[in-house]
């Protein structure tokens, strides 16, 4: 995938549970542009592992188990990005199952909300594809990891 002017957005799945138990499912994802996958999991709850972008790379974002706030800014200058840039957040949990597609062009990153948090990324591109496209910023350079108590 090359950079556009995609925005991030859900993928709905969902949950269907009867007597025997349940299933979770996502009919409306497609494989067709995933070369590879990988799961994440940090140590502590509460720790964020961000930013991370890529100019060609897109990823989905599938929470296994737990719940994490995932992130995702648009990078309009690599060298130097805008540190006011709109910064698309999205609190992901495996009871409200969903995947988060995040385009090329974007950094990412999250945070852990729950001591069981897991997330499942699939990418776009191969390891070595990846190596050649891969921006690392800050983890706080878009601070998008505060919980407002409500």
């Amino acid at each position: 995938m090359s950079e556009s002017n995609e925005t991030p957005r859900i993928i709905k799945a969902g949950l269907a549970v009867d007597d025997r138990g349940q299933l979770t499912f996502a009919n409306d994802f497609s494989f067709s542009d995933v070369k590879r996958f990988y799961m994440v999991q940090n140590h502590v709850t509460g720790f964020v592992r961000a930013w991370h972008g890529h100019k060609k790379e897109a990823k989905y974002v599938l929470p296994v188990s737990g719940s994490a706030i995932v992130a995702a800014v648009k990078v309009d200058d690599w060298e130097n990005p805008d540190k006011s840039a709109e910064i698309h957040r999205y609190v992901l949990s495996a009871t409200a199952p969903t995947i988060l597609y995040i385009p090329a062009g974007y950094a990412n990153g999250f945070k852990t909300l729950s001591a069981d948090a897991r997330l499942m990324f699939f990418s776009t591109s191969t390891i070595e594809e990846s190596r050649g496209d891969d921006i690392r910023f800050e983890a706080r350079y878009w601070d998008a990891w505060e919980v407002v108590e409500r």
